[in-house]
């Protein structure tokens, strides 16, 4: 116990020293928002990396999807990795960075404001994107939540209320780079302790091919089953799983919402350069492979830790419990390694979800309709009052949370990318996305996600799915059929793409008559 202990004060620690380094980059709002636009590879990369990945996959969904999908649940991990990680920043990572800098948007729903000139989008897409990172603040907290009971057998609340204020400590002291230093210690925290654990839980069943043995033997449940897989044998060590269907949907949810998350697309405002881009692309793929790809291939050896302590008392399994218990069983060291390592996955998400709340309820709402005024000190301080705000509303859901994990991160999900995805990407690339069609998509993502919390028609995971998806398709019919904006507007907005810049030889290598005739 005091080895833990003290392993959380020194995490602890160096998290506030980090914060108190950082003041002097967060003295007015392009600083404390986005670190003055220069942050480095290596720091831009485990930031989006930490943000992406929190106690949510950790123990939410690694657990639930690892027992219902078996070793097939990695096809997530690796997803997350080449679809949310590697095609996001191919696509859009210099792009965002480009057309955000040229615009001088700081947030996503300035982006959306200025690109399709509208200030009304700006503040409801501020709206939508305040309302629906709560739930999901609140699903990282619930992570924590059986993992501390484990690890020190002390109350949830202390330990959400003791992390809710030295995440706003950091925050409020150092901004954006104080959060993208600590991402960086966190993420090597997080790489560490994940291949750590594997290897240990692994050796508990004695070895790697031994648990697939065991997972082997375990038969498939026909109640949760696709119809024609129900005679399958070895389902959970299969290609595929028991039902590759809504393993698809999984998969689009956690792989394809990061290209419309604020919190994850605001990493790309921030790059510094170049080689920021091209280096943030290889690392944080990398990263994902390991953390994502490693949370969920544990989570598929779940079912082998099928014990009393993860059933609640009418007899459903708590998803959330799973991988705690697989866990029990380790060392105290390693126990207190997976503790800091939970926390640096959660304190690296919150601190972006708290950041990205307030900056933009300040910049897109408060600043936009009744203090207009507002200067830049008076401005930074609002985001901090904001941030405070933001950790205790949380905190709030956070100590009474409803339903598992993954619920709660479908409906934040789907809501959020199922409006923003859609009109972020095409206002990216495509000059003739309307105006109406920015509506339409955020009626369309926003209310889906609202429908179904009532209606149930489809369980929250494929819901969030279908928003994403559906408004991929929306966003195009409906700019065809209504009116485009200017185009003298769209022209001068898209110009950042053609503006020439000066490279040297070890960038570009072009031919020798070229050269030539450069120099003449």
């Amino acid at each position: 116990m005091i080895l833990k202990i003290l392993l959380l004060i020194v995490f602890f620690a160096v998290m506030i020293g980090v914060g108190l380094y950082s003041r002097k980059t967060a003295t007015n709002v392009n600083g404390f928002v986005l670190g003055g636009r220069s942050v480095g590879p290596w720091l831009t990369a485990f930031a989006y990396g930490t943000s992406y990945f929190s106690a949510v996959v950790f123990i939410g969904y690694a657990g639930q999807f690892g027992w219902k999908y078996g070793l097939s649940s990695t096809w997530v991990g690796l997803g997350n990795a080449f679809i949310g990680s590697l095609l996001a920043w191919v696509l859009m990572g210099r792009r965002t960075r480009v057309m955000t800098h040229h615009l001088d948007a700081k947030t996503m729903p300035e982006f959306f404001g200025k690109r399709y000139d509208s200030k009304a989008l700006r503040i409801i897409a501020s709206s939508i994107a305040f309302v629906f990172l709560i739930p999901y603040t609140a699903s990282v907290y619930k992570g924590l939540s059986t993992l501390f009971g484990l690890a020190f057998n002390i109350d949830y609340r202390v330990c959400v209320i003791v992390m809710a204020l030295l995440t706003a400590l950091y925050v409020i002291l150092g901004g954006y780079m104080a959060t993208a230093i600590n991402d960086f210690i966190q993420g090597i925290i997080m790489l560490v302790g994940i291949c750590a654990v594997i290897v240990a839980v692994l050796n508990g069943k004695g070895g790697f091919l031994s648990a697939v043995q065991q997972l082997s033997e375990i038969p498939v449940d026909p109640a949760n089953t696709v119809p024609a897989l129900q005679n399958m044998k070895g389902p959970f060590v299969s290609f595929f799983g028991p039902d590759p269907l809504n393993l698809l949907g999984v998969v689009i949810l956690t792989s394809l919402g990061t290209w419309g998350l604020p919190q994850m697309v605001g990493k790309f405002y921030a790059i510094k350069n170049e080689k920021a881009v091209k280096t943030g692309t290889i690392v944080s793929t990398f990263f994902a492979v390991v953390i994502a790809g490693g949370c969920y291939f544990l989570g598929g050896f779940g079912r082998l830790f099928n014990v009393p302590e993860i059933y609640a008392a009418n007899g459903k399994i708590m998803f959330d419990s799973i991988v705690p218990q697989m866990l029990s069983t380790l060392p105290d060291l390693l126990i207190g390694i997976v503790v800091v390592l939970v926390l640096s996955a959660s304190m690296s998400t919150l601190s972006s979800l708290v950041l990205t709340s307030s900056s933009t309820l300040t910049l897109d709402v408060i600043k936009e309709t009744f203090a207009k005024n507002l200067d830049e000190k008076k401005t930074v301080l609002t985001m901090r009052i904001l941030v405070v705000f933001f950790i205790l509303i949380s905190v709030i859901i956070a100590l009474n949370p409803p339903t598992f994990i993954a619920q709660l991160m479908g409906i934040s999900w789907g809501a959020l990318a199922g409006a923003f995805l859609a009109p972020f990407l095409y206002g990216l690339f495509w000059k003739n996305t309307s105006k109406a069609s920015v509506w339409a998509c955020f009626v369309f993502g926003v209310g889906i996600t609202v429908l179904n919390i009532f209606l149930k028609f489809l369980n929250p995971i494929n819901c969030g799915a279908v928003a994403m998806l559906g408004g991929l398709v929306v966003v195009p019919l409906i700019s065809i059929i209504t009116p485009k904006l200017k185009k003298e507007f769209t022209d001068e907005i898209f110009s950042c793409y053609d503006e020439k810049v000066q490279v040297t030889k070890k960038t570009v290598i072009i031919e020798e008559g070229d050269y030539e005739t450069e120099k003449k």
